[in-house]
């Protein structure tokens, strides 16, 4: 007697639009889009035995699952401000797949170890692929390189390193940490930030700054550190990858290292894309960040390199805070501000209704481009047939007010709070699986 078989899910989303092409069917069943097109309905009726769940995908955009280069987790040390858990439940509900957890973690993701646990706790969340980052210096000190190859070797299969709140400055370490890490393939991203010219500085350097009293953040301490960057990139073959680039003159540097032929690529974050040191006149924390929120100038050169490409990707900074690590005064806050369930409409707001984008656009800055760095071969991929059913299903058409305690965050430090912004995520597949259903969170299994 052969066992009964338990039925599998499968979903057919009707009238959805690819990249906001022309409006189509697809079949995601057995992880993979089983079908596209007018084969979607035929071949979901021939699956017998199978659970089909119709979505309707009319006004409906279809985009590979969102990868975010630059999340912070806190899990393990600081799980009062946020866990894997409920970091990668804040992930799914903005539209994401796949997120590199940062190393600035207690302890510090410096060894084989540490990376694996946060792996570990990633999987057993189910809601998003956990990629953790692994420290370029032992407990981000800048003194001596971590175990690079260990990490990379490990069960995480770490590519991407990173000392992310602190700025690997010894030109020697960060010569040799790109030197190391083209023998894996790995990347080297760096917090672009000199630390002697930002001592005590509390928001950008200007004349916002001079006229509310805080300590200023001049732009050169970012653009001298890329400047440098660049050119040992370029010295030793390595690849670079910039975080966070807030100015007119990081763009710049880019643009040209770039022109050269050297390997390197840049991310932009959405509240440099959106928000700028005017915010701080209030002396809310919630607008403390690092790098500092930059003049309307500095916003305007960071949405045109991002335009032109010199920029590769759109990544949150997600960086959760527990409360009273916000709910102070300014010069005692920590710096951050949570993302990943912002990221989304934020881009379609400054870049494709502004019209610099197209949707196939968004999916290059926040799916595809984010994951060839990353190097994440089962993500940013074509919404084709055979390929994996890892995408979300995005609302255009939708409006919605900030509210952060509806957040799935543990942590409620958004400096959206109160503004219209466009756009909802109705649905998010992690390899068929359906993280969120029809704008809801769905219970999921660890993967």
């Amino acid at each position: 007697m052969t066992a009964p078989t338990t039925p599998t899910t499968a979903y057919l989303v009707t009238g959805v639009s690819p990249l906001g092409g022309e409006p189509t069917d697809l079949l995601l069943a057995d992880g993979v889009i089983a079908a596209v097109g007018a084969d979607a309905a035929g071949a979901a009726k021939d699956r017998d035995g199978d659970d089909l769940v119709v979505v309707d995908g009319t006004g409906l955009i279809a985009l590979p699952g969102l990868v975010d280069l630059h999340t912070h987790l806190r899990e393990p040390g600081r799980e009062d401000a946020e866990t894997i858990l409920t970091g990668t439940r804040s992930a799914a509900a903005g539209g994401f797949t796949a997120v590199h957890a940062m190393a600035n973690t207690s302890p510090v993701a410096d060894t084989a170890g540490v990376v694996e646990q946060v792996w570990r706790l990633g999987r057993d969340a189910g809601y998003a692929d956990v990629i953790p980052v692994g420290a370029v210096t032992v407990g981000l000190g800048g003194e001596r390189l971590a175990e690079l190859g260990a990490m990379a070797d490990s069960a995480a299969r770490v590519r991407v390193f990173s000392d992310d709140g602190k700025c690997v400055h010894d030109p020697v370490l960060m010569r040799r940490a790109l030197e190391y890490t083209k023998a894996f393939d790995g990347v080297v991203a760096q917090h672009a930030q000199e630390p002697r010219l930002t001592e005590g500085s509390q928001m950008h350097e200007g004349t916002v700054s001079a006229e509310i009293g805080l300590a200023g953040w001049p732009a050169v301490a970012e653009e001298a550190i890329i400047a440098r960057d660049v050119l040992l990139a370029e010295h030793v073959g390595g690849r670079l990858h910039v975080q966070h680039l807030s100015t007119a003159g990081s763009v710049e540097i880019v643009r040209w290292a770039k022109e050269r032929g050297i390997d390197v690529t840049a991310e932009a974050t959405p509240h440099h894309l959106l928000l700028t040191d005017e915010l701080a006149r209030s002396y809310d924390p919630v607008y403390k960040v690092n790098p500092p929120l930059r003049t309307a100038e500095d916003v305007a050169a960071v949405r045109a390199g991002l335009a032109d490409g010199t920029i590769d990707v759109v990544a949150t900074d997600h960086a959760p805070h527990a409360l009273q690590d916000k709910d102070c005064e300014w010069s005692a806050a920590a710096f951050g501000m949570t993302g990943l369930e912002t990221a989304l409409s934020v881009v379609q707001q400054v870049m494709v209704d502004s019209g610099l984008f197209t949707w196939a656009d968004v999916a290059r800055v926040l799916s595809v481009e984010p994951a060839r760095i990353g190097g994440l071969a089962d993500h940013g991929r074509p919404l084709e047939a055979g390929e994996p059913a890892t995408i979300v299903l995005y609302d255009p058409a939708a409006r919605r007010t900030v509210a952060p305690a509806e957040h799935h965050s543990r942590s409620r430090n958004s400096p959206y709070a109160g503004l219209e912004l466009p756009g909802r995520v109705r649905w998010t597949f992690l390899r068929g699986r359906p993280t969120v259903a029809d704008g809801e969170l769905a219970p999921v299994a660890g993967a």
